[in-house]
């Protein structure tokens, strides 16, 4: 059973994608912005989960002005300029309208390892891994072909699953294959976000600085309890929500805060705060303000007034 709490969650997700589907097509500068930013923030959070050193702005110079970084290994500058490859590859996968497949899999891995790994770029590992700081132990390595075939007949076959909780399964079901020596967090979130992007959503950033929260959600999930891990990848979509809903100049005026709703109804601004943590009223946070419309305020209001 789907808990109550991913119910809201997935609810308040498909109201601000409708919000935004609204305003669409949105202004060439404003996507060209918003795509940049994901891109670099994608790019510096996946690669520091993993252990990279660079910083975002670092990260923003290798990409942007294709220069080197001092005392920074050649490693990890080819994670940052692979990693950007594979976002482009994902991207052009998801718009192509065709079946993400198991070999999709296998050439993001190869993007990402490429130049780094020549050996397992695109390859199944041959050794037995052990996934650091989990109890979960992945499968041996003449298992992970059969494991992938099943992978790709549940996780990459048609859902009537929320979205989110496909992208959150299919990570969440990868990683536990480890099918790769090195590389399987990168592909995962990859593959997480491609599965979004295909049908409408966002990219999904999980932010180095929830790296605990994300590997203990993980952990949980490969104990047979996924809904915290879901949970966690809605609410980095939600974030990218957020910055889509920003960057929109219309959203700002049709929308107020909660301290403002609270003057022109019956309850008080912290009433209205649970309300909306609660998803009972149509709402969105905007950087740290909640915000609704006023015609769903009113309606909430004499819905909840007789």
């Amino acid at each position: 059973m789907e808990s109550d709490r991913i119910k809201k969650l997935l609810a308040r997700i498909d109201e601000g994608k409708k919000l935004i589907d609204k305003f669409r097509p949105l202004p060439p500068s404003v996507l060209s912005r918003l795509k940049k930013q994901f891109v670099f923030e994608w790019t510096y959070n996946s690669n520091a989960i993993e252990g990279n050193t660079l910083t975002l702005k670092e990260t923003i110079i290798v990409l942007e002005e294709g220069l080197t970084i001092g005392n920074k290994s050649l490693k990890e500058h080819l994670e940052v300029i692979n990693h950007k490859a594979a976002i482009s590859f994902v991207e052009d996968l998801a718009v192509s309208g065709k079946k993400i497949t198991e070999r999709n899999i296998r050439e993001v891995h190869s993007l990402v390892l490429k130049e780094i790994d020549s050996k397992y770029a695109g390859r199944y590992r041959d050794i037995q891994v052990r996934i650091t700081g989990s109890t979960h132990v992945p499968p041996e390595p003449y298992k992970i072909s059969e494991a992938m075939r099943k992978f790709d007949k549940t996780r990459l076959a048609k859902s009537k699953a929320h979205p989110v909780k496909q992208a959150a399964l299919a990570h969440l079901d990868l990683v536990g294959i480890h099918p790769f020596v090195d590389g399987n967090g990168r592909t995962s979130r990859l593959l997480m976000n491609l599965i979004l992007m295909k049908q409408g959503y966002f990219p999904a950033i999980i932010l180095k600085n929830d790296r605990k929260r994300y590997y203990t959600t993980l952990d949980k999930g490969h104990r047979g309890l996924p809904d915290d891990f879901i949970f966690f990848v809605g609410r980095a979509l939600e974030r990218t929500l957020y910055l889509y809903l920003e960057a929109i100049p219309e959203v700002k005026t049709q929308f107020i805060t909660l301290a403002e709703a609270a003057k022109i109804s019956p309850y008080s601004q912290n009433y209205l705060n649970i309300l909306a943590r609660r998803g009972a009223i149509p709402a969105f946070k905007l950087k740290r303000n909640w915000m609704v419309t006023k015609d769903s305020l009113l309606q909430y209001t004499k819905d909840h007034q007789k």
